[in-house]
C-alpha cells in the first residue's frame, strides 16, 4: 500500500513504539528485499500514552475519547495544544490539569492576538521589540528543527507575548512591532493552529451524538448551561446591558452581566465597546 500510494522510498514513517520490532523491522525487510532501495528515511515512534501516571486502558478506567473530553466541557483547542506540546518521543502522562492549563495558555494567546490586530499603534518601532521577535522566531524554528521539539517551540513564543505586553502597558509599542510579530504567530499557528477559535463545531457535533445516543447524562452541567445561549442571544443580552447602562440602570446591567457569567460568557468592557468570549 505504502509503494502504491508513495513510491518504493518515502522520506517519513510513523508508528507507536510497540511497532519498532518486529513490525517495522518486518516491513523494511519486505520492501528492501524487493526494490533494493531506501524503504523509509525518517523513522518516527511515538511513545505509549499514560493517564495519571498510569496506562491509559479499558480495564483501568481511565480511557478517554475526545468526544468524552468534549462533553466534559473541554475545548478542542486544549485538547490539542495539551497533546501536541509534548514531544513525540516523550512519554506524555495526560491529567485533566493539563487541559486547565493548556485552556488558560490558549486565553492568554488569543487575548494577545486581538490586543495585537486590534490595537491602534503609532508610527515606528521599538528595537527591545523588534529583536524579541526574531529571536523567537529563530528559537521557535531551531525547536522544531531538534526533532520536533513542540515544548521547546512555545516557550519563545509564551516569552515574546509577554514581553510585547509589557511594552504595550508601557505605550512602548508601536505599528511596526505589530508587523514583526504577526509572522512569527502566524508561523507559531501553522503547527499548533489554536489562536483561531473553532471550538465551538467539534463541541456540537459531540453533543449532537450525545442527544442522538441517549447519552446526555454524560454531558457536563457547565456544558449545557453554555449551550442554553446561541450567539445571537448573547448578542441581545449585551445590547440590552448597553443600553441599561445608558440609562445608569445599574442593577440590570449587572444582572445581565452575572446571568450571562453563571452559562460560561464574559464580558470585557473597552474603550472600543462590549467584546465578549466563552470560556
Amino acid at each position: 500500500m505504502s509503494m502504491e500510494y508513495l513510491g518504493e522510498s518515502f522520506d517519513l514513517h510513523c508508528g507507536g513504539e510497540d511497532l519498532m520490532f518486529p513490525h517495522h523491522e518486518n516491513e523494511i525487510a519486505q520492501s528492501e528485499s524487493v526494490t533494493h532501495k531506501t524503504f523509509a528515511r525518517h523513522w518516527m515512534h511515538v511513545r505509549f500514552l499514560l493517564v495519571d501516571g498510569r496506562k491509559m486502558s479499558k480495564s483501568e478506567g481511565n480511557f478517554y475519547t475526545l468526544r468524552d473530553l468534549l462533553l466534559k466541557g473541554y475545548k478542542a483547542s486544549a485538547i490539542r495544544l495539551a497533546l501536541v506540546s509534548v514531544p513525540y518521543g516523550n512519554q506524555q502522562n495526560f491529567t485533566f490539569d493539563s487541559l486547565v492549563d493548556a485552556t488558560k495558555a490558549i486565553e492568554r494567546l488569543r487575548t494577545f492576538k486581538d490586543r495585537l490586530t486590534v490595537g491602534k499603534y503609532l508610527a515606528g518601532e521599538n528595537s527591545v521589540i523588534q529583536e524579541a521577535a526574531k529571536k523567537a522566531h529563530e528559537e521557535f524554528l531551531s525547536a522544531l528543527e531538534n526533532d520536533l521539539n513542540t515544548a521547546e517551540a512555545r516557550a519563545p513564543i509564551f516569552e515574546l507575548v509577554r514581553t510585547a505586553n509589557t511594552a504595550m502597558d508601557q505605550d512602548e509599542f508601536f505599528a511596526a512591532d505589530r508587523e514583526a510579530i504577526l509572522p512569527v504567530l502566524k508561523d507559531f499557528d501553522a503547527v499548533f493552529d489554536v489562536l483561531e477559535d473553532r471550538d465551538a463545531e467539534p463541541t456540537r457535533r459531540a453533543l449532537e451524538w450525545a442527544k442522538e445516543s441517549g447519552r446526555m447524562a454524560e454531558v457536563a452541567p457547565e456544558l449545557l448551561a453554555a449551550q442554553s445561549l446561541s450567539d445571537e442571544q448573547v448578542e441581545s443580552l449585551v445590547a440590552e446591558r448597553t443600553a441599561a447602562k445608558k440609562a445608569r440602570n445599574f442593577a440590570r446591567a449587572d444582572a445581565i452581566r452575572n446571568e450571562l457569567a453563571e452559562k460560561g460568557v464574559i464580558l470585557e468592557d473597552s474603550k472600543d465597546g462590549v467584546k465578549w468570549k466563552r470560556k
